[in-house]
């Protein structure tokens, strides 16, 4: 993510604490009781079990992974609970299978098995230190941690049309109707998520007052949409063209009777909120908030670095990387002023900039395209067993445009019926150059999230709904740095150095990301920093520093992760000499799942000792 359809990582982001089945026939989960079974089959069927109590808790990811059909089909007509109730309920579950986890016996086992029963522990243990926290949404296993239920990019307001329109099928009258069942559910999501937010407000946890207008002026135009028979309604109208059946006008009343009303109860909530809000941008000036941010952090980085170590460790890497930007401008003429006042006169160059409007955004697409097919052509070189690399480039909604990052992706469904999304923020193509967009396409598409969901989407079931920020954004980070070592950039040198400025990138938030929330920096100074040390384009760092106010720690996970894979392979490199092999390393990796950082070493052992023999 440049760090919501839900693609397989935006499934991840939403199993959240609002993510709980409503109560409705055939839909609640089935707690498994009596002794834990022993033995490789028993403790598969027990982790089977696990997964599926958690995939009743949330329907959305049932039709995203592609299981809502058979026995799970029901699903297919459900949306989440996002009230108290919900929250309450999926932290009920996950303490009952945490203990059903805990007391595996894992001697014995194989090391594939003995990875599950640690991610599931790891992923259950976390996320009920963050359900101790008085507010918040809390990913299980996930990446959208968040102290804020909606914001300018939190809440169903956002995921829900987005999700209907990309994920849900409509193939045929029962798809339509179930279509329609979760319009209806909608307005009800809507609701529960607004009692949360005015608990919140209850208690003194208000968000910045930036990230306030901007949800406002975001649920103003979904609002609008709704009344009018955009979105939702269009949507269904496109695909029922040729099912007979008033779908549409049967839309169109629910839009109009339930969901904008429901809509604007959660505007005028925000608006009231807004009137009590302060621009203070980090967690330090909320309620607790000191608190959360380190549970946050712990929860994004798979570690107990503290704040001021992740600062400090974000200022080294910023400072190795522009060492290797400097050459790389100097070569290109730029020899005068700090790398980052450079890659400002960089990003001003007419030659790396697209045209304008409608034309441009054309030509961002075809520059994927063509650098999509570049890298793939190299991937056997990085990895011995291949995935499809099931792609497809969307636009995001121009509604969520204003408060979403550059581009974000990740893999589809398990049986490839939905293809992975690269979603590509396109209000302006002012956002994107051709020295950064390709190194952007590894990063989200391949052989970055895309790619390695793929691999994930092939593990047990459990495994295909937990990750872990770290994993997932360092593995992205890693992609880049592939792309590179696979030579994509031998020739388009300025492309490197984008690849380098993207790394740097990540590294400066974790200064800043750590600055807002724990050095008490405003907005402004997280902005400056940003463009002033690395060059950064103006406008999409302003989102950028919006969406760590919002995602708390989520910024930091990138970079540490990327450093620990690195260091992981140096490791194996170390221990193997002649017997390394790029292919089998990377293999280790995606093949081992979403995983912590702990378990990540683990994997690693595995390799080294299967490597040996």
């Amino acid at each position: 993510m440049n760090d919501l359809s839900f693609s397989r990582r935006q499934v991840i982001g939403t199993l959240s604490a609002g993510a709980a089945a409503l109560t409705l026939p055939g839909c609640a989960p089935t707690l498994a009781s009596g002794p834990i079974p022993s033995g490789e089959g028993g403790v598969k069927a027990l982790l089977d079990s696990i997964g599926e109590n958690l995939l009743a808790l949330s329907p959305e990811s049932a039709t995203s992974l592609g299981l809502d059909t058979g026995p799970r089909a029901i699903l297919r007509s459900r949306l989440a609970d996002r009230s108290q109730a919900g929250q309450d309920r999926l932290a009920a579950v996950l303490r009952t299978d945490l203990a059903r986890a805990e007391a595996i016996e894992t001697a014995g086992l194989t090391h594939a098995t003995r990875t599950s029963v640690e991610v599931v522990r790891s992923a259950y243990r976390t996320a009920l230190e963050g359900f101790a926290q008085p507010y918040g949404d809390v990913a299980v296993g996930g990446w959208r941690n968040t102290p804020y239920v909606v914001i300018q990019n939190v809440g169903a307001y956002l995921d829900v049309p987005r999700f209907l329109d990309s994920d849900h099928p409509v193939k045929n009258a029962a798809d339509a109707e179930a279509y329609l069942w979760r319009l209806d559910g909608y307005a009800a999501q809507l609701d529960g998520e607004l009692g949360r937010l005015k608990a919140a407000g209850d208690q003194g946890l208000i968000a910045p007052a930036f990230l306030i207008d901007k949800a406002v002026s975001q649920m103003t135009m979904t609002l609008k949409g709704t009344r009018e028979g955009g979105g939702l309604v269009e949507s269904i109208q496109r695909r029922t063209k040729d099912i007979p059946g008033d779908w549409v006008a049967r839309a169109r009343s629910i839009a109009q009777q339930k969901i904008a009303p429901a809509l604007e109860r959660q505007l005028a909530e925000l608006q009231g909120q807004r009137a009590r809000a302060t621009m203070d941008a980090g967690m330090w000036a909320r309620p607790g908030g000191p608190e959360f941010y380190r549970w946050a952090l712990k929860a994004s980085t798979t570690t107990t670095m503290t704040p001021d170590e992740i600062h400090q460790m974000g200022l080294e890497q910023v400072a190795e990387l522009h060492g290797r930007m400097d050459v790389i401008l100097k070569s290109l003429g730029y020899t005068q002023g700090t790398v980052g006042a450079r890659m400002t006169a960089l990003s001003d160059d007419a030659r790396y900039k697209f045209s304008e409007g409608d034309k441009g955004r054309a030509e961002i697409m075809a520059f994927i395209q063509e650098r999509l097919q570049i890298i793939r052509a190299q991937l056997p070189r990085a990895f011995r067993t291949l995935v499809r690399g099931n792609l497809e480039v969307k636009r995001l909604p121009p509604e969520e445009e204003p408060g979403a990052p550059g581009a974000y992706g990740g893999a589809g469904s398990i049986d490839g019926s939905i293809p992975g999304k690269f979603w590509i923020n396109l209000r302006t193509t002012d956002l994107h150059r051709k020295y950064d967009l390709a190194d952007l396409t590894h990063h989200e598409a391949i052989p970055g999230h895309v790619w390695q969901g793929e691999y994930s989407n092939q593990l047990p079931l459990i495994r295909t709904m937990l990750a872990f920020n770290a994993f997932s954004e360092g593995w992205a980070l890693y992609a880049e740095q592939l792309a590179d070592e696979l030579g994509v950039y031998d020739g388009f040198e300025v492309g490197r150095l984008g690849y380098l400025q993207s790394l740097a990138f990540r590294a400066i938030r974790l200064v800043v990301d750590t600055g807002l929330h724990h050095k008490r920096w405003t907005r402004e100074q997280g902005v400056r920093f940003f463009v002033e040390k690395n060059g950064s384009k103006p406008d999409e760092v302003a989102s950028e520093v919006d969406r760590y106010c919002s995602w708390v720690g989520q910024a930091c996970g990138y970079k540490i992760g990327h450093t620990e894979i690195v260091r992981q392979r140096s490791r194996a490199q170390a221990a193997l000499g002649a017997k390394y092999d790029l292919r089998d390393f990377d293999d280790a990796v995606v093949k081992g799942g979403n995983v912590p950082m702990d378990v990540l070493a683990k994997n690693v052992d595995e390799y080294i000792a299967s490597s040996r023999t």
